[in-house]
């Protein structure tokens, strides 16, 4: 510490003494230091200094001193006046408030009961607004507006119930809250289960709705599909302009398919905002679930052809009521939960349909269930199901479908042809034409005849066409709207079978019966023919009702196999009609045995025989051509002339005729001649002749014509020279030939013959046959 001065005072000291600086720091210096008496001498010294500057600033201001004793004492007296004053008010005031005080306290009192009043009237105006919104509960749920009571719940559990100051009256609604929230659950899943017996019992309706809004839109395509077909056959004939239009109509089905809803949407609501969704959730589905396997249940009581539509409608209108449910309730329905059930459905009703398909054994009952589900799977498709193991189950159907339609048609073939009497049909109206002929595309002209009209084909070719044309009709309806999308094909193959397994088989089955007779086998053969052209149309129907162009059927290959089929059939049928006609004229042939083979005198006219032969073949002609082709008839009229040429010469080589004459042979000359006129008059009438063919009628004679005129030739043994054999005998055979001449004898000797006169001219002859006959010999 510096010292300053002779007397030693620092003067920093002084100076925070001074300025009333904390001397603190100074002291703890000090006595750290160790020199604490220096610092208390200094502080002597300085309290010293300060009390000869007071003593020096008295002595300067000593007068103004006293004056300002003098005024303290003046403001003394002034105070001890104010104080008398001040005791005399406050007497005067004691004495007038003593009074005041007692109303005071009669204030006080009246405040606090103020106060009081004012408590139980907030506690009255909290209680009497419970007690409102408690009655504003019970008015909503006694009208059955369960939404607004709970809300009035909420706002009486969340809002003031805390704030009921009575705490009895607290309890009584807190106790009260559950009971009401159960009763309005009890209440809304009442409603919810009246609702399900409901929509139960109006589920067949809506799905018998939904599924005949289906049917129409089916019935709209097909009147389209129609109108198509007509515009295309229209624009194929040439005749008329074709308009196509675009029918456009749209059906909002939640529109047309009205059922309430309410009832689910409330009770859904009702439990989210009672806070328990999820057990309203299961309820509803489960609930849903039972009411499906009930109705997933077949009666025994009735035969499924009469409860399959009730069944199919029932399920169908469950699930547009799930699918409507389950897009508007707000996922009350989870799509999982739809996918569930409907498979169980699903797997139910295909189980169902297989077990009945196998027990049916009529056609007409398959299509009417398969046609009533596929438009249930039309009808729940629009509704986003997946319906394609039902229909897997139709298709996996249609092999039995068939097989019972193709017996159903075996036995309405077999029936038609069992009494048809295989004659000509007559038909004496316009519209019997137009039924008959016109409606299968089987005319022989585009013109109308003239009536009464006599057709080429007998009664049975009209009724077979029409069970073939409902046969194609009903496999449509069977495949239409299945899972082949391309169907035109299948329906083929089963047309084919139809044509051939059942129509064809029923004809071969009449052909080979051994009850036809000639006319009726050649009916048989003109009937085939007409088939054979019906097969066009048949396919041309099937291609326009599958929807296919008729370009497609047109193309090469693209027929029918039955057609070639048929045509094989038709070469059966010629055949059993050349062997029936054969075997009349073996019996008119038969008469040659009563032929005189030893005459002498050559005949004038011809044998009695030719004349039932020619009477038989003109009818069977004349019958042919009204029927048959002209290729036909050709066939038949070689055939048969064929077979009486070979009757003519079998009847040389038979044992029967052990020898015969010149005039015998004559007499068979007669009888070729008369064929022969016969068959060049009828090749050129019936106009066979523009066929072009390289055998005429008179070539099948040619071997009964070329015997007799080596019979009666004056040089028959130029047979053995191989030019002249190849221009004028190359039809017979040697050893027919070798033996027909053994039999040759010319007139028999007579007594004397020998000096009798022979003619020149029949000795050589005679001569020349028997070197024949030694060449023949020879030969063989």
């Amino acid at each position: 510490m510096a010292e300053n001065g002779d007397k030693g005072i620092d003067t920093g000291l002084v100076t925070a003494i001074t300025n009333g600086e904390d001397l603190g720091p100074v002291v703890r210096h000090a006595f750290e230091s160790g020199k604490p008496e220096a610092l208390l001498h200094q502080l002597r010294t300085i309290v010293k200094k300060k009390e000869v500057e007071i003593e020096e600033l008295c002595r300067l201001h000593y007068e103004e001193f006293i004056l300002a004793v003098d005024e303290l004492r003046g403001v003394l007296v002034d105070a001890d006046e104010l104080k008398s004053m001040l005791s005399s008010e406050n007497f005067q005031l004691q004495e007038v408030a003593s009074s005041l005080l007692l109303k005071l306290d009669e204030l006080l009192e009246l405040y606090s009961i103020k106060k009081n009043v004012t408590e139980a009237l907030q506690t009255l105006k909290v209680c009497v607004q419970v007690s409102d919104l408690c009655m504003t509960c019970n008015r909503h749920i006694t009208e059955g507006r369960f939404y607004p009571a709970l809300k009035t719940l909420g706002l009486i559990e969340k809002g003031t119930l805390q704030n009921i100051p009575v705490k009895a009256f607290r309890k009584v609604i807190e106790k009260q809250i559950p009971a009401i929230k159960l009763h309005i659950e009890k209440k809304v899943c009442s409603e919810f289960n009246d609702w399900l017996v409901h929509i139960r019992s109006m589920a067949k309706e809506i799905g018998q709705l939904a599924i005949g809004q289906a049917a129409s839109a089916r019935q709209k395509e097909e009147e389209m599909r129609a109108r198509q077909r007509e515009a295309e056959q229209q624009s194929r004939s040439g005749v008329g302009d074709c308009v196509y239009t675009l029918d456009v109509e749209h059906i909002d089905e939640d529109s047309v398919l009205e059922f309430d809803l309410t009832p689910v949407y409330r009770a859904h609501h009702i439990h989210t905002c009672l806070g328990i969704e999820e057990k309203f959730r299961d309820y509803y589905y489960k609930n849903r679930l039972m009411q499906l396997n009930l109705d997933l249940q077949i009666s025994s009581a009735q035969p499924f052809l009469e409860s399959h539509q009730p069944f199919f409608a029932q399920i169908a209108g469950f699930f547009i009521v799930e699918d409507r449910v389950l897009r508007t309730a707000g996922g009350l329905l989870s799509e999982s939960q739809v996918e569930t059930i409907w498979d169980t459905a699903i797997a139910n009703m295909t189980s169902v349909l297989e077990d009945q398909f196998s027990h049916m054994d009529a056609a007409s009952h398959l299509l009417l269930i398969k046609e009533f589900v596929t438009l249930l799977g039309a009808t729940l498709t629009r509704y986003g199901y997946r319906v394609t193991p039902l229909i897997e189950v139709l298709d996996n159907s249609r092999d039995k479908y068939h097989e019972l339609l193709l017996n159903e048609c075996r036995k309405q073939i077999a029936d038609i042809l069992a009494h048809d009497t295989f004659e000509q049909m007559v038909m004496k109206k316009e519209y019997e034409y137009k039924m008959n002929v016109l409606s299968f595309h089987i005319q022989s002209s585009e013109s109308m005849p003239a009536f009464p009209y006599v057709a080429s084909f007998s009664s049975s070719v009209p009724d077979a066409c029409r069970i073939v044309r409902s046969f194609i009709e009903d496999s449509v309806s069977f495949l239409s709207y299945g899972g082949h999308m391309k169907f035109f094909d299948v329906v083929k193959k089963y047309l084919d079978k139809l044509l051939i397994d059942v129509l064809n088989s029923a004809l071969l089955n009449i052909i080979h019966g051994g009850t036809l007779v000639a006319s009726q086998a050649m009916q048989i053969v003109a009937n085939v023919d007409v088939l054979v052209h019906a097969c066009d149309f048949f396919l041309l129907h099937a291609a326009q009702l599958c929807g296919v162009p008729v370009r497609v059927v047109e193309r090469p290959h693209a027929g029918l196999t039955a057609k070639t089929v048929l045509k094989a059939s038709q070469n059966v049928a010629y055949n059993a009609l050349l062997n029936l006609v054969n075997s009349k004229l073996d019996e008119f042939m038969a008469l040659m045995n009563n032929v005189n083979w030893t005459t002498d005198d050559a005949p004038q006219h011809a044998n009695d025989y030719i004349n039932e032969v020619l009477i038989y073949l003109d009818s069977i002609v004349s019958t042919a051509q009204q029927i048959l082709s002209l290729e036909s008839v050709y066939k038949i009229e070689v055939g048969a002339l064929s077979h009486i040429s070979d009757s003519i010469v079998t009847a040389f080589l038979s044992e029967n005729v052990k020898r015969f004459t010149v005039s015998a042979v004559m007499g068979i000359d007669n009888d070729l001649k008369l064929l022969e006129s016969f068959a060049d008059e009828r090749f050129e009438s019936t106009s066979l002749s523009e066929l072009k063919k390289e055998t005429s009628f008179r070539d099948c004679l040619v071997e009964a014509r070329q015997l007799v005129n080596l019979l009666l030739s004056n040089q028959p043994e130029n047979f053995m020279n191989p030019v002249i054999r190849q221009k004028n005998y190359g039809a017979l055979d040697y050893k027919k030939v070798a033996t027909i001449c053994e039999k040759f004898k010319d007139s028999p000797d007579r007594l004397f013959g020998s000096l009798s006169n022979r003619n020149a001219k029949q000795n050589a002859r005679k001569k020349s046959m028997d070197m024949l006959k030694r060449r023949l010999k020879d030969f063989s």
